[in-house]
């Protein structure tokens, strides 16, 4: 075999090798990422239009495995709670242990402990997005749950009058929403509540969602590629081969 030709299957075998690293890697990150989504996220359909327009009725979401006590204002949670029916429902929180809240200000906003709120998620605005109700404090452990929704969501004022003032455990809590999974014209992360960052405890950070997809992505990509580099890697250096000296 002359030299040109050893070089030629030399570069042969190494885009084989290059194929195969890729396409290794390309699975770990494929299947990792995959893996890891499935463990760290639960998807829920929404049954009610009481989010809307955050999330639409019949909405697939992707709500990340949280305890209750990570929960802060503003995020949007997926909860559970026999006063409020069998099936598991979606409200955003406005208030936690301690808080009062209240609306409207003169700006028609909900307020939480005396400030008001900018929400520019909701239906509306001022007093066209949603009802006055009498100020109420939240007990230590509880959540107050309001829909995005506010002129037809079944939420914390309907249960004002009911122990507790209609704010919900921690324990309810199942899980923190992160994305809409479907449909596919809706996909996306969810809109921060920066209306509530500069209150105690601030806003949660977003759930590592983004890099698991990244992951998948990126797994993908490698796995296809480096699938598809393999041959044409062979058949350049068969083609130089055949080609005359």
């Amino acid at each position: 075999m002359s030299d040109a030709e050893s070089a030629v299957e030399g570069r042969g075998r190494l885009g084989d090798r290059l194929s195969g690293v890729a396409v290794a890697l390309g699975c770990v990150l494929f299947l990792g990422g995959f893996v890891w989504g499935a463990l760290l996220y639960q998807p829920y359909t929404v049954p009610t239009d009481s989010m809307d327009p955050t999330v639409a009725a019949g909405s697939r979401v992707l709500a990340q495995r949280v305890d209750g006590d990570e929960v802060r204002r503003g995020d949007v949670v997926v909860f559970q709670d026999a006063v409020w029916g069998s099936v598991p429902m979606v409200k955003r929180v406005v208030g936690v242990g301690g808080d009062t809240v209240a609306c409207c200000d003169r700006q028609g906003r909900l307020t939480v402990n005396g400030k008001g709120v900018e929400e520019p998620y909701l239906r509306g605005r001022g007093r066209d997005s949603q009802e006055p109700f009498a100020a109420t404090k939240v007990a230590e452990g509880k959540l107050f749950l309001l829909g995005d929704n506010r002129q037809a969501s079944l939420d914390s004022r309907v249960h004002l009058e009911d122990r507790d003032h209609g704010a919900v455990p921690r324990s309810a809590v199942k899980g923190r929403v992160d994305a809409i999974a479907w449909p596919l014209g809706a996909f996306g992360t969810l809109p921060r509540a920066d209306g509530f960052a500069d209150m105690p405890g601030g806003t949660s950070r977003p759930g590592p969602l983004p890099l698991a997809l990244t992951g998948v992505a990126v797994g993908a990509v490698l796995v296809l590629g480096g699938a598809a580099y393999g041959p044409i890697a062979r058949r350049r250096a068969m083609s130089a081969r055949r080609r005359p000296g």
